[in-house]
C-alpha cells in the first residue's frame, strides 16, 4: 500500500510543476511572438519541446515506479506465492511463503481463509517437475510423437 501512496504523490508533484513548466515555455507578454502566427515555427518548436519534456516525464516516472516494486521485492521477509491450484470458477488454493513459514490458504470470491500451516517447507519447483505441469506433459508428447516411427523428424 506504501508505493500505492508514493507513486500518488509523485503523480501529483509532476502535475503541479506543469503550470511552472507551461509558463517557462511561454513568451514574455508583449513579446514579438505573442502577436505572430500561432503555426508559426517558434510556437511549433515550444509546442514540440513542451510535449517532449512530459513524455519524457511519464517515461522517467514509469521507470521509477518499475525500479521500486524490484526493489521492494528484494526486502527480506517478502511474501511470494509458491504454488496454486484452482478448485472450482473462481476458488483457488495456494501455497503462499512468508519468511521461512508456508501457509496454505483458500482463497474464494471476497474472502481469503488459512486453512493449515505447513510443517515442513515445500519445494515449487519439485513439486511442478513431478507433477509435470502442462508445459512437462506437452515435452513428453512431443518426444514420444518424434520417437514413434514415421514421426516428425
Amino acid at each position: 500500500m506504501r508505493r500505492t501512496h508514493f507513486a500518488a504523490a509523485l503523480c501529483a508533484l509532476i502535475f503541479a510543476a506543469l503550470p511552472a513548466v507551461a509558463a517557462a515555455l511561454e513568451p514574455a507578454a508583449g513579446g514579438a511572438a505573442a502577436s505572430g502566427d500561432p503555426l508559426g515555427s517558434e510556437s511549433l518548436l515550444r509546442l514540440a519541446g513542451g510535449l517532449l519534456l512530459v513524455l519524457g516525464l511519464v517515461f522517467a516516472v514509469a521507470w521509477l515506479l518499475r525500479r521500486l516494486q524490484r526493489l521492494q521485492g528484494l526486502r527480506p521477509g517478502a511474501m511470494r506465492v509458491v504454488a496454486g491450484l484452482a478448485v472450482g470458477q473462481r476458488e483457488r488454493l495456494l501455497v503462499v511463503q512468508v519468511g521461512e513459514e508456508q501457509l496454505l490458504i483458500g482463497v474464494a470470491q471476497g474472502r481469503v481463509e488459512k486453512l493449515h500451516e505447513l510443517a515442513a517447507p515445500i519445494d515449487a519447483g519439485a513439486a511442478q517437475a513431478a507433477a509435470g505441469g502442462f508445459a512437462g506433459e506437452l515435452r513428453r508428447l512431443l518426444g514420444e510423437r518424434k520417437n514413434e516411427p514415421g514421426g516428425e523428424a
